[in-house]
């Protein structure tokens, strides 16, 4: 029977309510903490961004920064909101000072909506100012004021302090990475010189800006010294280096946008433009572009995001004035660039060098990859290697962000995948054997690869990662030697073509349990030996443990466990101290006496411990 449609069908939510009932619309995904993007990080970049605009605005040299296990603690040390005006600014929508923008010009968060977002999704939250010897305290739990005293004394300096917990209600059983906050941390100081903040006591400080940036982003030396060009609200750090792919980092008024939008765009136009009117020669666009690391930021007057989360900029034009982002950017590089190089001849010819040495390659590749386009085309990649989902060919944008593919070896570890997975979000690519070793190998090699051509093709990335078909791409294999060593050699394959797919943290490893332990009432799956041994203790009377060997053993039933809500994924990360080239020389390339000393003083041999129990 069809819902009566009257007046009592319209419902109207108060702020809190809405939040909660439609947390996406405010911070994204929600998430575990296990991705960089994940809810709970949002929340602490909402709550740093107003710091940060204090900073920008001239006010509060430092921000403090404590997490210890799910509360968060911000503290800075700038004017401070007015005393009388706490409550408002964290509980009434659309409220804040920076719909004035005389007194915030160029701020990030322009809708009054971001800190009120994170009181509703904490179940603990507290919002304290302090001004010129008084202070004001308001405390929420999920939006609802539990807490409010009057205005009193203090001994505190200017500013404000924030502390919250997320929700479990709201973000499941999180945790932080800390690794995440530390790179947006980095980030607001590269934008800010001279701004220290203290995370858990440590010490975030950059000197030289973009400049910082790109030096502790790059994992290869760059072909000429890093060009560094600063101008009234822009600031560009730009150099090359022998990787494959672009690598960008672009910001708009102190925001990360990972997602690039109108300035990145207009950034990448700009430098093909300009280079090859300083060199007068109509150069390839990806033979100017391969092997570029640049950085940009721009700030810009009311700034127009495409989501709450300000990963993608949709402003076209910069000032009141109507100055369009792409012209400025245009003008900018084109006369500052153009200038640099005819100031720093040596930079030039080393630049023109690298753009040449990529057209050789490029038109080396250019028959075998026609070839392998058509060969890719003629492959049901739908039917033989890749079983898609369906996202794909769905518009909602919210669910697009949940896309997964699993890399997987073998007809069985697949065929489990397939039967179990989320046919809406989750598609599998089977891998025939293990994968060739790339080491040392040029890009020639992913067209004369069948299995390497059709997951490029699959994954959508032979032109860069910008249109990446998924937010994941999980290798699954087993958790033997031979596994062990097809993950190796996936990841050798992606440092080496597309480090940019795990440097922006695309890239997982799916963590399946070893052990089943089980009796007549209860099963528990585990993932170590010590997970085992507690899943023992607790069971008792001698339960069953089943020891997994592979993927393909594991039954699609109980694969639903496993790849569904409680999907246990382990990021692979690379450290600022991490050199692609030369890990990938030492445990890639050839026998070396030092690798073989390095495995056997790392040897370890598993003891199994079953008797034991």
């Amino acid at each position: 029977m069809t819902g009566i449609y009257s007046e009592d069908s319209i419902k109207t939510l108060d702020w809190k309510e809405h939040i909660r009932k439609r947390p996406g619309m405010y911070i994204g995904k929600l998430g575990d903490g296990s991705s960089a993007d994940d809810g709970i990080y949002i929340l602490i970049k909402e709550a740093l961004d107003n710091s940060i605009d204090e900073y920008m605005m001239g006010f509060g040299k430092r921000i403090d920064l404590t997490i210890t296990e799910k509360e968060v603690v911000i503290r800075d040390y700038g004017r401070g909101v007015p005393l009388g005006k706490v409550k408002d600014v964290s509980s009434k929508m659309n409220t804040g000072a920076k719909y004035d923008s005389k007194v915030f010009k160029k701020s990030v968060g322009l809708n009054g909506v971001g800190i009120k977002a994170v009181n509703a999704l904490s179940q603990h939250f507290a919002i304290q100012a302090f001004r010129e010897g008084e202070t004001k305290l308001v405390e929420y739990s999920k939006g609802n004021i539990i807490n409010d005293p009057e205005v009193f004394k203090t001994t505190e300096g200017n500013g404000t302090m924030i502390r919250f917990t997320p929700d479990e209600e709201t973000f499941g059983k999180y945790l932080f990475t800390f690794e995440y906050v530390e790179n947006l941390l980095k980030n607001y100081v590269y934008l800010n010189s001279g701004l220290s903040i203290y995370f858990n006591k440590e010490r975030f400080f950059s000197k030289n800006g973009l400049l910082d940036l790109l030096s502790d982003s790059m994992d290869q030396e760059s072909i000429y010294s890093p060009i560094h060009l600063i101008g009234e609200d822009i600031e560009i750090a730009l150099t090359h280096t022998n990787q494959y792919g672009e690598e960008y980092y672009s910001f708009v008024n102190g925001q990360h946008t990972t997602q690039g939008g109108t300035h990145l765009l207009a950034f990448r136009e700009a430098l093909v433009k300009t280079i090859r009117d300083f060199f007068k020669k109509d150069y390839d666009v990806a033979d100017i572009r391969t092997g570029i690391v640049a950085a940009i930021s721009i700030k810009v007057e009311e700034p127009v995001f495409e989501s709450q989360t300000k990963t993608k900029l949709g402003s076209k034009n910069m000032t009141p004035d109507g100055i369009s982002v792409r012209n400025f950017i245009m003008d900018f590089l084109g006369k500052m660039l153009d200038d640099y190089l005819h100031k720093h001849p040596e930079v030039a010819k080393n630049m023109q060098a690298k753009i040449l040495e990529s057209e050789k390659e490029r038109k080396a590749i250019s028959g075998i990859q026609k070839l392998a386009r058509d060969r890719a085309k003629k492959v049901s990649l739908h039917n033989k290697k890749l079983r898609d989902c369906r996202i794909h060919y769905n518009t909602n944008l919210e669910d697009k962000e949940k896309s997964t593919i699993f890399i997987t070896e073998g007809d069985s570890a697949s065929g489990s995948i397939t039967k179990s997975r989320d046919v809406k979000t989750q598609a599998v690519f089977s891998l025939k054997g293990k994968p060739l070793n790339t080491f040392g190998l040029t890009k020639k090699v992913i067209y004369e690869n069948e299995e390497f051509n059709l997951l490029q093709a699959a994954l959508n990335i032979e032109e860069g990662i910008e249109n990446l078909r998924y937010k994941k791409i999980v290798i699954a294999t087993d958790a033997d030697v031979d596994g062990m060593h097809i993950r190796l050699l996936l990841i050798t394959f992606f440092l080496k073509f597309f480090p940019e797919v795990i440097k922006q943290r695309y890239l997982y490893i799916l963590q399946t349990p070893l052990f089943r332990v089980r009796n007549k009432n209860k099963t528990i799956y585990c993932y170590s030996e010590e997970e085992k041994v507690k899943a023992v203790n607790e069971l008792k009377n001698k339960p069953e443990i089943t020891r997994f060997k592979g993927l393909g053993e594991i039954s699609p039933d109980e694969f639903k466990h496993f790849i569904g809500e409680s999907i246990r994924l382990e990021p692979v990360i690379l450290n600022k101290e991490t050199s692609i080239n030369e890990m990938l020389g030492f445990y890639m390339g050839k026998n070396t006496p030092e690798r073989q000393d390095f495995i056997i003083e790392n040897l370890k041999i598993e003891e199994d411990v079953i008797e034991d129990i």
